[in-house]
């Protein structure tokens, strides 16, 4: 694939390389630093951890989604050999709430359960059944009480907790409410539960300190915000706990879950040893955050033509149990609600609700997703309705940069919406799969699940996703980072966490780019360094990137300004290019490690982009950073008597700014849809009455290597964003965003179908004869 104005390439684009034959830079494909120990199964996960006289815990997690706690009775499982402590919520001495977004949750219940697996009881003991035998052997007698697990019952019931049932409200008022359309298409739709389903479930270690404090290890994406809070609840002040974040295996979200973390350091702390806990994979599904199922009606508006007038949406999040960060989901939500699209008009009604079901938190595309689905769902009738091409009907509203959001933001960075959806648009059709025993696998259902040949249809559909970079809402984004040089070597000190987006390779081709240094290392994270923020929505590509790169210049100063002194010219003159220093006259030529002369240099910068505002009681306002976009062309080979889907292929386009990792990138956007992929068709964690049924990966449909469709990554618009270091811009949310959206319109049209639920369920992809 050759290079094209304002794209780029990746798999198939040669690594630029040093003399030595090892990439470098920003623009190469550096390998990732973890790879090859991830790939050949050496490298410590945090369920690997081990100290000296190490005890074992095991926390009791309710069996009910709604009960009233009669009684806690912890005697028999204290007086159990091996047991060295049971904690409850009378042993928590500090803050008893936490939570990610809202402090809403208690460390263990003490009153009322509000959920599936909300923990009750911990405990440490000398050998790992020990303790999941005195956990069990904890007595705790329930008054069962009617769980609500409808969100749309939430407004009437009962309050479940203090703060009430209601976490949030936005109403969003854009234009004209009197405006009206020609034509007019309406739908109900309905998003289900995803777990973030990691394939590492959560592990920690903590040790207790000489000074009455603790250290956590933990797979942590946010150690600061996490140290906070475990001090708040330990009755500590910051500086007596540290957390270590150690083994982190990828994460698909903030997965963490604080009420996992929390007990280990009691225990720790009680019983002046150090403490491990794994939590099982049911215990991983019972305690993290999952998306939020979300119900969505609509109403859309457009002229004969085909231009979008107004749009309609009522939009219910359900946030479980407790808020955690629905807040913010719910504002990317009602803010996207309309797409990438120029809507004049817009009347959209937000809610995010507490319900007995499992709590549901920030998970890739949070609120972005729901709502996608929706929005090209609604044009894919309009385009029904119009006797339309759907890509034409979506040309015919895209936004620019320039336009104006329902939230009165104008689009100042690049928005190439149209540029995307032509080049999935005009992207060759695969080819049809041939009725032959051979490749039956090309079947939906596979060799042993297919049907009759003749039963199946294919079909194409698109998919236009937006996201948010960065937090939003007046979120103060900042990231530190210190660079070190000495002997040659370069060393990054940043909180950022590496969770398999790539921020260590690319802190040293910030380096390696800035300096002309090889060695680059990044330093292990832990809190004694300045805060970095959590791994999410592309902050630390931006954020703690751009303070890497500006410690690296302000070292590269320091390094320049003794040489250009000396030859009476100024360090702008000067360049550094594979490790040598030369002049733009050729008089000065030398080696970056001659002009160290055996000397350290370091500095030390931030990064914090331009502010945002809260949205107002319109719904208006200045919300966010950045914007990225993605088109999805999707193709997918539907058995309209069995309802099996297969995805064929998955055209993908996307604005990426820059591209600083060709080989990393590509991985990233091929992660996302397939992510997506899941989301659309099999990832759906179903609780009857607020119980999780099947909390294993059995029960839990992922979609494996065989699920996974042919992706194709046809264009990638370089078209930088000028208030962004390096001009690169978020790449793996809005590929999970779109995919399902796509995947949905592409069986839509194969079966004629409404498709109004994600996953697509069988019986919708049915067709019966008439």
């Amino acid at each position: 694939m050759s290079n094209e104005a304002g794209t780029a390439t990746t798999a198939a684009e040669p690594a630029a390389e040093t003399e030595g034959g090892w990439p470098h830079g920003l623009g190469a494909s550096l390998p990732h630093a973890d790879a090859r120990a991830k790939t050949e199964g050496t490298f410590p996960y945090a369920a690997d951890l081990w100290a000296e006289g190490l005890l074992w815990a095991a926390v009791l997690r309710s069996p009910h989604a709604h009960a009233r706690i009669v009684s806690v009775d912890t005697s028999h499982a204290r007086e159990m050999p091996g047991v060295r402590a049971v904690v409850t919520h009378e042993d928590v001495p500090g803050t008893p709430r936490h939570g990610r977004g809202v402090p809403d949750r208690p460390v263990f219940a003490s009153e009322v359960v509000r959920h599936h697996g909300e923990p009750i009881a911990a405990v440490a003991a000398d050998h790992p059944d020990t303790a999941r035998m005195a956990a069990a052997a904890v007595i705790v007698e329930y008054e069962v009480l009617d769980p609500v697990t409808d969100p749309e019952q939430a407004f009437e019931a009962e309050p479940l907790h203090p703060d009430g049932n209601l976490i949030r409200h936005i109403p969003l008022h854009h234009g004209d409410p009197e405006a009206a359309g020609e034509v007019v298409v309406e739908g109900l739709y309905r998003i289900g539960r995803q777990d973030p389903a990691p394939i590492g479930a959560e592990a920690g270690l903590a040790v207790p300190r000489p000074d009455g404090g603790v250290e956590l290890y933990l797979a942590s994406t946010d150690p600061h915000s996490d140290r906070n809070t475990a001090a708040a609840c330990y009755g500590l002040s910051p500086d007596r706990v540290k957390i270590v974040v150690t083994g982190v295996p990828g994460a698909t979200a903030d997965r963490e879950d604080q009420g996992f973390q929390l007990p280990l350091g009691l225990l720790a702390l009680k019983t002046g040893c150090p403490v491990k806990l794994t939590a099982t994979r049911e215990e991983s599904f019972l305690g993290h955050a999952h998306r939020h199922p979300t119900l969505l009606r609509y109403r859309h508006h457009a002229d004969g033509e085909g231009k979008l007038v107004k749009v309609e949406a009522q939009i219910l999040l359900d946030a479980g149990a407790y808020a955690d960060t629905s807040a913010d989901a719910l504002a990317a939500a009602v803010s996207f609600a309309c797409g990438p699209y120029v809507v004049p008009n817009a009347f959209i009604e937000g809610w995010a609700v507490r319900t007995n079901n499992p709590p549901s938190g920030h998970v890739r595309g949070e609120g972005a997703m729901q709502v996608c689905a929706a929005y090209e769902a609604q044009m894919d009738k309009l385009a029904k309705k119009l006797g339309l091409d759907p890509a034409e009907l979506r040309l015919r509203n895209v936004l620019a940069t320039g336009d104006v959001l329902p939230i009165g933001q104008t689009v100042t960075c690049p928005a190439p919406v149209a540029e995307l959806l032509q080049a999935v648009r005009d992207f060759p059709l695969p080819a049809l799969p041939k009725d032959t025993p051979e490749e039956e696998w090309l079947l939906p259902g596979g060799p042993e699940g297919a049907g009759e040949p003749d039963a199946v249809r294919r079909g194409v559909g698109y998919g236009l996703g937006m996201v948010h970079m960065l937090g939003a809402e007046g979120a103060d984004e900042v990231s530190t980072a210190t660079v070190k040089v000495h002997d040659g070597v370069a060393t990054v000190l940043c909180a950022a966490v590496e969770t398999g987006q790539g921020f260590t390779t690319l802190a040293r081709q910030i380096v390696q780019e800035t300096l002309g240094i090889e060695e680059v290392h990044v330093a292990p994270v832990d809190t004694d360094q300045p805060p970095a923020g959590p791994g999410c929505r592309g902050r630390h590509t931006w954020v703690s990137g751009g303070a890497v790169e500006r410690a690296a210049k302000m070292v590269r100063t320091q390094l320049l300004q003794p040489l250009a002194h000396k030859f009476g010219m100024s360090t702008e003159l000067l360049q550094i290019t594979d490790g040598k220093i030369t002049s733009y006259d050729g008089v000065l030529s030398t080696t970056v490690t001659e002009a160290m002369d055996g000397k350290e240099l370091w500095a030390t910068a931030q990064c914090r982009p331009h502010p945002t505002e809260p949205l107002n009681a319109s719904g208006q306002g200045d919300a966010f950073v950045g914007l990225a976009f993605c088109a999805i062309r999707a193709v997918v080979d539907v058995d309209i008597e069995l309802g099996s889907v297969r995805v064929v292929e998955l055209a993908v386009a996307q604005d990426v700014g820059r591209v600083l990792n060709p080989t990393q990138l590509a991985a990233r956007i091929e992660a996302g849809v397939t992510q997506g992929v899941g989301i659309a068709l099999t990832e759906n964690l179903r609780t009857p009455r607020g119980l999780i049924r099947h909390p294993d990966l059995t029960g839990y449909a992922l979609p494996t290597a065989l699920d996974a469709p042919d992706i194709r990554i046809v264009k990638l618009v370089e078209e930088r964003d000028v208030v962004a270091p390096f001009g690169a811009k978020s790449v793996s949310a809005v590929p999970v965003v779109t995919a399902p959206a796509a995947i949905a319109s592409a069986v839509r049209a194969a079966t004629g179908r409404p498709v109004n639920r994600l996953p697509i369920r069988p019986q919708a992809a049915v067709v019966t004869a008439p």
